[in-house]
């Protein structure tokens, strides 16, 4: 069995194994980036951090993918003590504190999971070919293309039919990330491509956002829902709560005895963590989440610890914590001085997470807002959105290009990534010429100009 080893690592040095880069690995890492006695090694499957708050924007063509998302080897490049490698793993074994990746395996003396979450489907798995959800780039970068490339289709068609199911978006599920690609399409539909086509009216787009439950945003007071509701309402969107969807294919969303049809049909409706805490026989809840700790460690092994939304903390509130980026940014800080205080022979602290309000962005110059008792919706909440996420980019480069990209679009009506690209590169083979002479030894004749 191949064992990697850190080739910063000393004998009497402490080994920290953060498995995932995004919010809480990656703040795990800053934490412990330069702590004496602390050697570090970061694995994720890619090679970059994402800021998924906004990956909408990049489904809906506002943002390329490069805005927000940062090398992370450059985020960490400063720190000598940190290793950063790709890869997946694959097996955990706790008591022997090794873990099995698919390029070897490591050893740790500290290990954190922070492996993310995936979409759930509620046992139809089926049904994410033809409704994917959004959870990274290649999703996002895959939405773009079936939402642009369903105004392209319905242009060349001539059934007024055909053309009403290419021209109809069904968004399953009424959460923030439901209700911002809802309000994303809708304004997309009216403003920006309103006078890019000559055989449709973009405007006449049908955008349908269905939530099971009886209004959207249910993590939000009925009274800013209400003003959710009517922002997108506003915008075109058709919202039917109090439908579940029973059936998801190619040719649309069935709704118990009703059916939609439609090209495109998106999924936010629910998500479930990583499967790598499951198959090791952790304990976990309904949707997977690790159970852990006041200091998020596991039961039976301190050192291990579980953050973001693969994590289970129902110590403060009684309930689970929502799987926000504040929460996984938090906890993540949280495990980086645990570790850090008790190697320095120090006790370490409870999590205790910081609220510091929720929001969501309904369109261009639409939001809400609630911190506590205090409640914004309309222009002055989207300028409140737009400031926190900017301020939570990772690096300067990435806050500035944002900055311009939305000035841009805000000012313009117009949306600066509107490629329709394929997610896979798939090559035609290469045919050598055939030529037919008379004589097998006749030469080829070659022109000196080619």
């Amino acid at each position: 069995m191949n064992t990697i080893q850190n080739p910063g690592s000393k004998a009497d040095s402490k080994r920290v194994l953060i498995i995932g880069g995004g919010f809480a690995g990656l703040n795990a890492a800053l934490e412990l980036g330069g702590v004496p006695g602390v050697e570090v090694t970061l694995v994720d499957r890619h090679n970059y951090h994402l800021f998924q708050p906004l990956l909408y924007q990049v489904a809906m063509a506002g943002l390329s993918p490069a805005d927000i998302a940062t090398p992370i080897r450059s985020l960490l490049s400063r720190y000598k003590n940190t290793s950063v490698l790709l890869g997946e793993a694959q097996s955990i074994d706790l008591p022997g504190r090794k873990v099995q990746f698919d390029f070897g395996e490591l050893e740790y003396d500290y290990l954190v999971l922070a492996c993310g979450a995936t979409h759930s489907y509620f046992g139809h798995n089926e049904w994410e070919v033809y409704a994917p959800g959004l959870k990274n780039i290649s999703q996002a970068t895959e939405i773009r293309k079936r939402v642009l490339s369903a105004f392209e289709h319905a242009e060349r068609i001539t059934d007024p039919d055909e053309q009403k199911k290419y021209l109809t978006y069904v968004i399953v599920g009424g959460g923030p990330t439901g209700v911002e690609l809802a309000g994303a399409i809708g304004e997309m539909s009216r403003f920006t491509l309103s006078k890019d086509f000559r055989r449709i009216n973009p405007s006449h787009t049908r955008v349908i956002l269905v939530e099971a439950g009886p209004r959207i945003l249910p993590m939000f007071s009925e009274e800013q829902a209400n003003r959710a509701a009517r922002d997108l309402e506003n915008l075109g969107v058709q919202l039917w709560t109090s439908s579940v969807v029973t059936n998801i294919n190619e040719d649309g969303v069935e709704l118990g005895s009703e059916r939609i049809r439609a090209a495109t049909v998106l999924w936010a409706a629910g998500v479930e963590a990583s499967k790598l805490g499951q198959s090791e026989g952790m304990q976990t809840d309904n949707r997977g989440r690790v159970m852990v700790e006041p200091d998020l460690s596991l039961t039976n092994y301190p050192n291990v610890f579980v953050a973001g939304d693969q994590a289970c903390y129902t110590h403060q509130t009684g309930k689970p914590l929502p799987g926000t980026a504040p929460v996984a940014l938090q906890q993540g800080r949280s495990i980086g001085k645990n570790i850090r205080t008790e190697i320095q022979g120090k006790p370490r602290s409870e999590f205790r997470f910081r609220d510091k309000g929720q929001m969501a962005t309904i369109g261009r110059s639409r939001a809400i807002v609630e911190m506590g008792k205090f409640k914004l919706a309309g222009f002055f909440a989207w300028v409140v959105w737009l400031v926190v996420h900017v301020f939570y980019l990772t690096g300067f480069k990435n806050r500035v290009l944002v900055v311009m990209q939305w000035a841009w679009s805000y000012l313009s009506f117009r949306r600066g990534a509107r490629l329709i690209v394929g997610k896979e590169w798939d090559p035609e083979p290469v045919q050598e010429p055939q030529h037919e002479h008379e004589n097998e030894n006749e030469e080829v004749p070659v022109s000196s100009e080619h």
